[in-house]
Order: structure tokens, then C-alpha cells, then sequence
């Protein structure tokens, strides 16, 4: 990265050089190519047994699709489909499921084992077809509800940069503050994206994912 002085005589940030922009695409791609061997390899068979278990658990403890998906904003602002495993019962208002952004989660409404499903992270696992799709990444900002997204764009400065990356299914943020609910918990979250991204490599995200397998063991999720 190299520097030149501005009008006013202070060193400005210039334009990456060379070898910068080569490094990031090397980073990238090493990234993208961790995110799918991983995915097939760890992810994708742990889904498999879950989602059997779940074939066969559901139908009596938890009636209902296996599945829950939500439209996410992705990179480059744009609107996705994110893949779970339900873990609520199935509303009977249909509006229950488009919280206010202060909103509490709606706790009565997880069932025992959606609440084993939210502690280990197990809920998380269909996202890898998020990941296949090149939506998410393993390790990135989390993506928000699209329609939140976009009141939080509105409100918190530099809400629209967190999402020049792929969002990724743990990150930086959730490690470091959990599950972030309505604007102030969002403008924290914010902040620790931007310096996911500002400092992002593979060492970084080495990290994130060792973080994020600790809490997984521990059953430390929310």
C-alpha cells in the first residue's frame, strides 16, 4: 500500500498497488477454495446425519418443514435466500415471523430441540448450500434479514461497507459479541465487521473458525 501527501501536506491512503491487489486475490481465492473443501468435507456429512436425525425427531417433536429460509443481504447489498434448520414451531400468523428490529426473540417459540440446534450451531449447518451457491462464506459478516438491513443502512454509518465481502456463516462480530439484537447491538456489530474486513486473512479467519469450534464443543451458541 503506498501513501501520497494531499493538498494539505497530510499523507493520504492511495490506490492499492500492485503486489496489494495480487495478494488479495491470492487470499481470496485460497479463501474460496477452504470455504468448499471444508464445507464438503467437515460440514456436509454433519448436516447429513442431522437433518436424519431430524427426519425422524420432527414429526413428533416438531411438526413442520425442516427447513427455514429467510431473504438475507448479501455482498453488494443484494437479496439471498439463507438456509437453516427450524427451530421454532411454525407460527400461525405468518406475520410473527417478520420481528421489529428491538424486538425480543421469541423464546416460547423454541422447542427443545431447537434450543439443542441454537447451542450447538447445528441450526446453522444448511447454510453450506449458501456457501456451494458462492452467497456465503465460511467466515464473514452475518448477513441481517433484508428488510432490516435496509433500516439499518439508513441509520448506522457504514452499515452498507460490511457488505463488500461475502457474509459468512460465523465472523468476526458473533465471536467476539454474540447475537446482535436491535440498532445498538447492530452498530457494534457494524464496527467489528468493518475491521474483519480491514484486517482480513487467512490467519484471521484461521482463528474465527478455531473460535467458532470451541463454541460449537462448549455448546455456547444462541
Amino acid at each position: 500500500m503506498t501513501y501520497t501527501p494531499d493538498a494539505s501536506g497530510f499523507r493520504t491512503k492511495a490506490r492499492p498497488s500492485r503486489v496489494d491487489v495480487l495478494r488479495r486475490q491470492g487470499y481470496l481465492l485460497a479463501k474460496r477454495g477452504f470455504d468448499l473443501v471444508f464445507s464438503t468435507v467437515v460440514l456436509l456429512p454433519a448436516m447429513l446425519v442431522v437433518a436424519t436425525l431430524l427426519l425422524v425427531l420432527n414429526p413428533i417433536y416438531n411438526p413442520g418443514p425442516l427447513f427455514f429460509r429467510q431473504i438475507r443481504m448479501g455482498r453488494g447489498c443484494k437479496p439471498f435466500w439463507a438456509f437453516k434448520f427450524r427451530t421454532m414451531r411454525v407460527a400461525k400468523n405468518s406475520a410473527k415471523q417478520c420481528r421489529p428490529i428491538d424486538a425480543p426473540v421469541e423464546k416460547d417459540r423454541i422447542t427443545a430441540i431447537g434450543n439443542f440446534l441454537r447451542r450447538s450451531r447445528f441450526d446453522e449447518l444448511p447454510q453450506i448450500i449458501n456457501v456451494y451457491r458462492g452467497d456465503m462464506s465460511l467466515i464473514g459478516p452475518r448477513p441481517d434479514y433484508y428488510v432490516h438491513a435496509h433500516r439499518f443502512m439508513r441509520t448506522i454509518p457504514d452499515y452498507r461497507d460490511r457488505h463488500t465481502v461475502r457474509p459468512g456463516i460465523s465472523g468476526l462480530a458473533q465471536i467476539e459479541l454474540g447475537y446482535a439484537e436491535g440498532y445498538a447491538a447492530t452498530r457494534l456489530k457494524t464496527a467489528s465487521d468493518i475491521e474483519y474486513i480491514r484486517k482480513a486473512s487467512f490467519k484471521l479467519d484461521t482463528w474465527i473458525l478455531w473460535q467458532t469450534i470451541r463454541t460449537v464443543v462448549g455448546m455456547h451458541g444462541e
